[in-house]
């Protein structure tokens, strides 16, 4: 029966059927397998749509990543994927892959936008909507990449829907940069509701009765999108018979196959009075499934992913831009390769750790790719910049005299302690069959100083000394490889201009150092710190500028987990274990430039492995204090030899009632404690009281305030005792489990995840620092001691001297703005800035340069649109403005 009979009074509706696959790349089985599935399916795809002009489109997941990956087997097909995405009947990209976008840092997304639309566009064109068909919740910055990307419409499923105000399917979402995207929410069955649609008439009309009526019931306008696809499923068997008979059930309406861009077009050109959506969207418990959870799941990767972001975005890109400003050296097409790699381990189920164990250890794999590449492209580039040749030094090493060279990763003038690493000849390592060759000796490690060039000489305070062997590449002689005395020194080093240089020479040693860091009775202090060890191995510190005390920071305590990768589970009657060992502390420094004290600690935890009873866990905090700076840096090792358990870092900050804020992409969010949660409105997944952070969580009101630093992402809770809750890790061995209280049902296939059991020994770099609440209303005072803590100035022993260092510098003033990038452009030559003002205020900003500049153009983030701009004082400022919230990007030339 036609369904316009039931109907009579609904005004005309377009049913948009929009023919798909969600292609997860690799989760219950490894990329090589769904690749060989991949390959299959889009054969049958390509054949089918040369020769079926009722099937008009088929969108490829928004990702372009998967055409890449059919290339690398097919490349014969080219052509006609060529053809299809030409004719507009193959959608793919923008992304280049489908990441979990809370994860990867800002710019990682947009290195990400960006490749994906070199791939669309190499390709024959991308897919104007910024789809994200199954990320675990969605970032605040979200519609500012759309429009940073002339991107208009996006489409998303998670993190949204079940709350008042929350029942239709389009939406207008704006972010805190001022971009705003019209916003098409999946219905509850996500991107799978027309997946049962069958061209069996004796099927089709009861299969279409069950979806259409919430789907309209849904709709804003007179515009339904019916999405026609499913996970790793091959597009329908006959879309044009589909169109047909759903066309005789709907003869009062017109139903169409339609590609995704032109639904959202027709959607809201015809839509009125959207709601407005701002800030992240993490919330769907009413709606769908969100799995939060998956934050802290193998968070050993995550911690791993953050370190090669910083890496690319800090220290490898700003050095690869400034070598290729020169015309010396092109490292785009290496950046790209270790971009391409890291976005892999960035695709949801992958970096969510939702995967399966071989899964994981293949992106530990990638993760040792990106550190070699990036390794590599920075040596050169560095080497290029300061003049360093390996091939000069191997042929002139009986004259060459080594020297220390500094480098700025900051845009902003740095000086103070540094720490370095040299290496003191002691003899030729030889390599090769035995001959007539003798080995060098060497003195070895002598004491010694460092001068700089203006003659001043610098003592140095030596952390430790060990033998070890040193090898020196070069690009036309074996390597050569020696025994070296390799000693690890504090010096306070001179200022270094925003991403300058300058070298210290090695001089006859003095005297000792002066400084302020200091042990005594086991504290270790400088002007403005004092901190101490207390029994569990918890941290006391006490703000010296302004009397404010913290106690019984950083103290382990586990609670059971018997969840999955996805959910957190506490069991039954959970009892929390905390880290109550007597202090076990040992001075490993005593100053006077830094100072650094150890101390020991151990817990029950979870289940012991092998063995009934609970588990163990031991802990060695590692705590470092420098002259002059209010940073309390610390390096946890943790041995976890217990398996189905939370293991967290307490913070006791004496806040409650005030709101926390933490870093975002791009940004800072300011978080509340989770009130007590409705556990009879939330049946199918308990809502998480946990968050993402980026960078920092940092609290204060008045003068009593701290902040955690870390390189990137991780997890934590805020309590409404004032509380701050740092997760190490979460200690699982399935994938999914389908009898979990906090989430009914399997979300995954079934799997035994014994490596999700995270057993062995993890390693976490977090810094401390006292703060003030007016530090929190800047936008630019927690990013700079982020800075600080995991960007210091850098520190490279180059065997060969005099060194011909540039003159170039590159620094950013405006109080609250922060640096994003500093990269090669990527379609041109140049160099592309990038930073961001944080705060509600509108700032006026300039960069500055140590050499002239000859050009500079205002420009998206996905490089487009160029605006001239001047120049001033000789091609050696850029003045421009920040509105609040902003993003700004410059090219220059």
């Amino acid at each position: 029966m036609p369904f316009a009979t039931t109907f009579l009074a609904m005004p005309p509706l377009t049913f948009h059927l929009i023919p798909h696959t969600h292609w997860d790349r690799e989760w219950y089985l490894p990329e090589a397998a769904f690749r060989a599935r991949l390959v299959a399916m889009v054969d049958d795809l390509v054949d089918r749509l040369e020769r079926d002009t009722g099937f008009r489109s088929f969108l490829l997941d928004g990702q372009t990543i998967l055409l890449e990956d059919y290339l690398r087997v097919r490349p014969d097909r080219a052509a006609k994927l060529r053809a299809l995405i030409e004719a507009g009947r193959l959608q793919t990209g923008p992304w280049y892959v489908l990441a979990d976008e809370q994860i990867p840092s800002g710019e990682a997304l947009v290195r990400n936008l960006l490749l994906g639309r070199a791939d669309a566009e190499r390709l024959g064109g991308r897919s104007d909507v910024l789809y994200s068909p199954d990320a675990f919740g969605h970032p605040a910055v979200w519609p500012d990449l759309a429009r940073e990307f002339g991107i208009a419409h996006g489409v998303l499923w998670r993190g949204l829907g079940g709350e008042r105000g929350q029942e239709h399917d389009l939406y207008r979402w704006r972010g805190p940069a001022g971009g705003a995207v019209g916003l098409y929410h999946l219905p509850p069955q996500g991107y799978e509701v027309g997946s049962a649609l069958a061209v069996d008439p004796n099927r089709l009309a009861a299969a279409w009765r069950q979806i259409r009526r919430p789907l309209v019931a849904r709709a804003a306008g007179e515009h339904v999108a019916v999405f026609l696809g499913a996970d790793h499923h091959w597009a329908q068997p006959d879309i044009g018979r589909l169109r047909d008979r759903l066309a005789l059930l709907e003869p009062e309406h017109e139903v169409r196959v339609s590609r995704l861009d032109e639904f959202c077009r027709a959607a809201f050109s015809s839509a009125r009075a959207l709601p407005i959506l701002e800030g992240e969207l993490r919330w769907s418990y009413g709606y769908t499934w969100t799995l939060q959870g998956v934050h802290a799941t193998r968070a050993h990767l995550k911690r791993r992913n953050s370190e090669a972001e910083v890496r690319l975005e800090r220290i490898v890109e700003p050095l690869a831009a400034m070598a290729g400003a020169r015309e010396e050296i092109d490292c785009r097409p290496h950046l790209a390769a270790a971009w391409r790699t890291l976005l892999e381990n960035q695709f949801h189920d992958s970096i969510c750790g939702s995967a399966t164990d071989v899964v994981a250890e293949a992106m530990a794999c990638r993760f040792a790719e990106v550190e070699a590449m990036a390794g590599e492209i920075r040596r050169r580039a560095f080497h290029h910049l300061v003049g360093h040749s390996p091939d000069r030094a191997r042929d002139e090493s009986a004259s060459a005299h080594p020297s220390l060279v500094l480098w700025n990763p900051g845009a902003r003038t740095r000086a103070g302690v540094t720490i370095a690493e040299l290496s003191f000849f002691r003899r030729d390592v030889l390599v090769g069959p035995p001959g007539t060759r003798r080995p060098r000796h060497g003195s070895g490690y002598r004491p010694f100083s460092l001068r700089t060039g203006a003659g001043d000489v610098l003592p140095v305070q030596v952390l430790g000394r060990r033998i070890t062997q040193r090898r020196l590449d070069a690009d036309r002689h074996y390597p050569d490889q020696d025994e070296v005395d390799l000693v690890r020194v504090a010096v306070r080093a001179p200022a270094v201009a925003g991403l300058g240089f300058t070298r210290l020479d090695p001089a006859p040693a003095q005297r000792a150092p002066s400084g302020g860091v200091g042990v005594r009775g086991g504290a270790l202090s400088n002007a403005l710190l004092q901190a101490s060890l207390a029994p569990g191995g918890a941290l006391r510190l006490v703000d010296r500028r302004t009397g404010e005390r913290f106690v019984d920071l950083l103290r382990l305590e586990s609670g059971g987990d018997v969840g999955d990768t996805y959910t957190w589970c506490p069991p039954p009657a959970d009892r929390i274990r905390r880290s109550e060992s007597p202090p076990r502390t040992r001075v490993l420094a005593r100053g006077p430039l830094v100072g650094v004290i150890e101390g020991r600690s151990a817990l029950s935890a979870g289940r012991g492995v092998g063995r009934r009873g609970a588990g163990q866990v031991s802990a060695r905090l590692v705590v470092r204090l420098h002259d002059d700076s209010p940073l309390v840096h610390c390096q946890l090792l943790i041995d976890n030899q217990a398996a189905d358990h939370r293991l967290r870092l307490r913070l006791p900050l004496g806040l409650g009632g005030s709101p926390i804020v933490t870093g975002t992409q791009f940004g800072t969010m300011l978080r509340h404690p989770v009130d007590t949660i409705d556990l009879v409105r939330y049946p199918d997944e308990r809502p998480v009281t946990t968050a993402p952070a980026h960078r920092f969580a940092a609290a204060a009101c008045g003068r009593r305030g701290l902040a955690v630093l870390a390189p990137g992402f991780f997890e934590i809770e805020w309590t409404e005792t004032g509380d701050l809750m740092v997760t190490v890790l979460r200690a699982v061995g399935q994938l999914s489990r389908g009898d979990l209280p906090t989430r009914p049902g399997h979300a995954g296939w079934p799997e035994p995840t014994p490596l999700a059991q995270c057993l062995g020994v993890h390693q976490l770099h977090l810094a401390l620092v006292p703060i003030v609440e007016d530090d929190l209303r800047r936008g630019d005072v927690l990013p700079r001691l982020w800075e600080d803590a995991f960007l210091p100035v850098a520190a490279e022993w180059l065997p060969d001297a005099p060194l011909a260092l540039p003159e170039d510098a590159i620094e950013l003033e405006g109080e609250g703005l922060v640096l994003s990038a500093i990269k090669p452009a990527e379609e041109s030559s140049g160099i592309v800035l990038r930073c961001y003002n944080p705060t509600g205020a509108h700032v006026s900003g300039k960069w500055r340069f140590g050499v002239t500049r000859q050009r500079a153009s205002l420009v998206r983030a996905d490089e487009r649109g160029p605006i001239p701009v001047p120049l001033l004082e000789r091609g050696r400022c850029l003045p421009f403005e920040a509105p609040p919230g902003a993003w700004v990007t410059h090219h220059i030339g």
